[in-house]
């Protein structure tokens, strides 16, 4: 009977989603770093993650870098009379003392361009977030679902894949 048990919780824990990280980088905290799957050819990826300030002076998200891509942006998305727009922000993200800040799809989010290889669902990566005071962090990217919008994979109606104009497809 225990092998049977034993069997099954392993089961159980190969079958979960895996669990995101959290990381402290002085009054920063950064929670379940995570990016979406992409198609083979994909010349760009995107990642998200939480950014809280526990502390009583601002900071700023200013870069970072990831090896699976050449080059790593800090982009906003918002909605102008209907239409969806996407920009860079040059001078960072920043984050005010007790404030979270929620890069997700569909809104603030890291652009990895130059991708070099598929991010593949139930993969993962490793990064460094750049901030302006906390200095560098190394973080872990757990990449979920392509439609997903959380880090725990769930895809909701919300979902919408991201069109990045007329970006060719790497054959």
């Amino acid at each position: 009977m225990s092998r049977l048990m034993l069997a099954a919780a392993l089961t159980a824990m190969l079958m979960s989603p895996a669990l995101a990280h959290d990381y402290t980088a002085g009054s920063l905290k950064i929670g379940q770093p995570w990016a979406r799957a992409t198609p083979k050819g994909a010349p760009v990826g995107g990642g998200y993650l939480t950014i809280t300030n526990t502390g009583t002076a601002p900071d700023r998200l200013i870069g970072g870098s990831v090896p699976v891509s050449s080059g790593f942006e800090i982009h906003e998305m918002t909605m102008d009379n209907g239409v969806m727009k996407m920009r860079m922000l040059p001078k960072g993200l920043e984050i005010k003392p007790g404030e979270t800040i929620t890069l997700k799809p569909g809104g603030y989010h890291l652009m990895f361009t130059g991708l070099k290889d598929q991010l593949k669902q139930g993969g993962s990566f490793k990064g460094t977030l750049q901030f302006e005071k906390a200095g560098k962090v190394d973080v872990d990217f757990d990449i979920e679902g392509i439609a997903a919008t959380s880090a725990d994979g769930a895809a909701g109606h919300g979902a919408m894949p991201m069109n990045h104009g007329d970006m060719q497809m790497k054959k």
